[in-house]
């Protein structure tokens, strides 16, 4: 039996013009600027299959967020009711995953260019899955 603990390795890195959070959209439909995500040679093979034009889920590590928040108001909207961080997208949160659906514009190596990421410059990568079709489809 394990003590519990994990290790999470990033498998690359964000290359985005938002570098500052407070300025960066809080969702990615939201005027968000094409980005890269930059991926290390070592999970070269795992980027096959994908191409321009797919819808992709990036899990990202949110390294800027802080850890020991559990409410928040919605948006930062103290007039909207203070929520638990489950119910929410805030990025601050215990472990501070990030959920981007995103699509991919084009790819050049290990480099895939998106839009609709919110994510800072340098955030850290985790995963990236595709967004599942109907049944038939996959």
């Amino acid at each position: 039996m394990t003590d519990g603990t994990f290790a999470v390795e990033p498998i690359g890195r964000v290359e985005s013009s938002l570098v500052d959070l407070t300025e960066a959209p809080r969702q990615g439909d939201e005027g968000t600027p094409e980005s890269w995500l930059v991926f290390v040679p070592e999970v070269a093979e795992g980027l096959r299959g994908l191409r321009p034009g797919m819808d992709v889920l990036v899990l990202t590590w949110l390294d800027r967020a802080r850890r020991d928040v559990l409410v928040v108001h919605p948006r930062g909207d103290t007039a909207r009711p203070a929520t638990g961080v489950f119910g929410t997208r805030s990025p601050s949160r215990p472990n501070p995953i990030g959920l981007h659906r995103v699509t991919i514009v084009a790819i050049e190596g290990t480099r895939v260019r998106v839009r609709d990421l919110e994510a800072l410059d340098g955030t850290p990568i985790v995963d990236v899955k595709p967004v599942l079709g109907a049944i038939s489809e996959r």
